[in-house]
């Protein structure tokens, strides 16, 4: 099972380093992290998604409650928060195949970065499912490159 945890940490030197180091030495993988400051510049966010079952989400929040510099933990149950993600896709178009690529893109709401004679470069937010379901509706066009974010989320209001 995927748990995503949302843990605000001191904006210091070394942090997602010992975030890493806590997750590779008890053995737990990181499916997606994404870092980055919150609105107090002193603060950081980071949202990691993490797969396994209730007993070892646990062990991850109480782990990651004792290390320095760790403020706050939140673990995301299904339905609790708001959660994006942001692509970035290359494909390959030829003139003729362009504006289906692009109506696909109005269909998702992805906007068209990039334009070259060959290719169209994407960037489409939302969650993962519809992320997902984008990024297998362009594979028959070729997809020439393609970076994620991994999951951001905030708890609901």
């Amino acid at each position: 099972m995927r748990h995503t945890i949302s843990v605000l940490v001191e904006n210091k030197f070394g942090v997602l380093a010992r975030v890493a180091g806590m997750f590779s030495g008890r053995g737990y993988n990181i499916d997606t992290l994404n870092v980055a400051p919150i609105h107090d510049e002193k603060t950081s966010r980071m949202t990691i998604v993490v797969r396994g079952d209730d007993k070892t989400l646990d062990q991850v929040v109480l782990q990651l409650k004792k290390l320095i510099d760790v403020i706050e933990v939140q673990d995301f149950r299904e339905g609790e928060s708001i959660n994006r993600e942001l692509v970035l896709i290359k494909v390959k178009t030829t003139p003729e195949m362009r504006a289906e690529v692009i109506e696909f893109c109005n269909i998702f709401r992805a906007k068209v970065v990039d334009v070259h004679f060959d290719s169209l470069t994407i960037e489409i937010t939302g969650d993962e499912s519809k992320v997902n379901k984008f990024i297998q509706l362009m594979e028959p066009f070729g997809i020439l490159d393609l970076t994620r974010t991994g999951k951001i989320a905030m708890p609901r209001a």
